[in-house]
């Protein structure tokens, strides 16, 4: 039988360029003879597609998190009576330790609700806000101290139920569901697996929860409100960790936070992102001025102020030297580069440092430079560094994620968000010609030995036959807010099996 894959995504791909669509888009095109089904889960679900599909993509859905949302209404009755009980404890496990184990059976639950298209009506009712109310105000709820007020009960309410729409995704039985990050992305796979023993792949490019956590901390919510989303973040990350059958890391450095979550380490199998380097080969001659040039999405994670004000001190030393920023700025995210822009500016250098916006060809990016810098705060292992390495450009890099696996010797790595070390390793490079063209052949080389594409789609080609042949013989399907076992002979009948026995089963 054709191998089926069910890959979901959020954010990216097919809707948006960068480093996970590419993945993405080559990983499809790389198994020609496997059938996907795409799930993205969107913004707004009115995103032109960036990518055009090809054929053995099979059937794409989009579930937007924001817009109007899903019609229908709250439950009534019973229904009511059940969804205020099990969302108590759904609230609970996000905000009591002890309550945790809560969790993943009261998330299970809702989805029974948001499929039936009442949940958002039921999470947007008095009845939801009182329940969070009454949760956070109890006094060995450690978010009682901080005095949630009213304001902090619909924010964070309008929160979650925007975050939980993709609960309405229908689990379709297939051979594997595969998501291409943690997060939001992992609720229709961990659906398909709890109702249907599909097997579940998680590969994490960035790590997920980290990100989340930098996010918040710098987000304009009260502390009840982070406490209650980075709860479900962790909960969630957790729920997706146990439930994998197995994890795909892009480096050590992701692999060391999935251990810690409670991923078993026999269940995680470190796969790099690879190119082409046929078609990423050497760049052509340097610019004549110094310059150094940076790739990517125009987001906070980058950290372009840092780069910005390492490019100001590199600017003192060479008042020739130009900055050059290539990459699309995310919808929402016209505020930082205005943010950038301005920075550049105050620190007189705004004439110097060009926001160039999305190149059709990135390799022009890294060619526009002598030295391709990446002043992340966060990364998995980034395409933009490996590209620029296949092209035999030196680089200076952040020291996040799994940089420093990518770059070993053949390139510069600081610390993130120290300004004078980044610019003291740029300058460096644009003082030595002979260092930059013998780092920049070595990059090329590290990337031709251990980061091929060929090396990361056949290693999928592999885990997906592998995953296809697991067989599960108990599945369970939802018979209102109840659960019945099916054996693969056609038996039904209530059962009492705790998640982790079914678990086992199924894998």
């Amino acid at each position: 039988m054709q191998t089926q894959v069910t890959l979901l995504t959020e954010g990216t791909y097919p809707h948006s360029h960068g480093g996970v669509s590419v993945w993405c888009d080559q990983l499809v095109r790389g198994i020609p003879d496997f059938d996907f089904r795409l799930i993205a889960v969107t913004g707004t679900g009115r995103e032109s597609l960036a990518w055009d599909l090809p054929g053995n993509v099979r059937d794409f859905t989009e579930i937007p998190l924001w817009g109007k949302p899903p019609t229908g209404r709250a439950p009534r009755g019973r229904q009511a009576q059940l969804f205020r009980a099990g969302y108590e404890r759904f609230l609970l496990a996000l905000l009591d330790p002890a309550a945790e184990a809560e969790f993943a059976p009261q998330l299970y639950a809702l989805a029974v609700l948001a499929r039936a298209g009442s949940l958002s009506a039921a999470l947007r009712s008095e009845d939801a806000l009182r329940i969070l109310t009454d949760v956070w105000n109890r006094p060995h709820v450690a978010a009682a101290a901080a005095r949630p007020t009213l304001h902090d009960a619909l924010t964070a309410t309008d929160l979650l139920e925007h975050a939980l729409r993709p609960l309405s995704a229908e689990p379709v039985p297939g051979s594997i569901t595969h998501a291409v990050s943690g997060g939001l992305a992992t609720l229709p796979g961990l659906l398909a697996h709890h109702e249907h023993g599909t097997p579940f792949l998680l590969t994490e490019h960035g790590v997920y929860l980290r990100e989340r956590y930098l996010g918040y901390r710098t987000g304009p919510y009260g502390w009840p409100v982070k406490a209650l989303m980075l709860g479900f973040y962790r909960l969630l990350t957790e729920e997706s960790y146990r439930r994998a059958a197995l994890v795909t890391p892009g480096s050590r450095y992701n692999r060391r936070w999935e251990e810690r979550g409670g991923t078993a380490p026999d269940r995680i199998r470190t796969v790099y992102n690879g190119v082409d380097p046929g078609a990423f080969p050497m760049a052509g001659p340097e610019p004549a001025v110094p310059t150094l040039s940076w790739a990517g999405r125009v987001d906070p994670i980058k950290d372009l102020e840092t780069l910005i004000r390492a490019f100001a001190l590199v600017r003192a030393e060479l008042p020739q030297a130009l900055l050059r920023l290539f990459g699309g700025t995310p919808r929402g995210g016209e505020g930082y580069r205005d943010q950038c822009i301005a920075l550049a500016a105050e620190l007189g250098v705004g004439d110097a440092v060009t926001f160039e916006g999305r190149v059709e060809d990135i390799r022009d990016a890294y060619a526009a430079g002598n030295v391709v810098m990446l002043s992340s705060i966060s990364e998995g292992f980034p395409f933009t560094l490996i590209e620029a390495m296949s092209c035999a450009r030196a680089t200076v890099s952040t020291d996040v994620g799994g940089v420093r696996e990518a770059v070993g010797e053949a390139g510069l790595v600081v610390a993130p968000r120290d300004p004078a070390a980044m610019a003291k390793a740029a300058l460096a490079l644009l003082r030595d010609p002979a260092t930059r063209a013998s780092m920049g052949w070595d990059a090329r080389l590290r990337v031709i030995d251990q980061f091929t594409l060929r090396q990361t789609i056949e290693t999928f080609r592999g885990i997906y036959s592998e995953l296809s042949a697991r067989q599960p013989w108990l599945v369970l399907t939802p018979v209102g807010v109840e659960w019945q076992s099916r054996t693969p002979h056609g038996h039904h009948g209530p059962t009492v099996v705790d998640d982790t026995t079914v678990t086992e089963v199924a894998q």
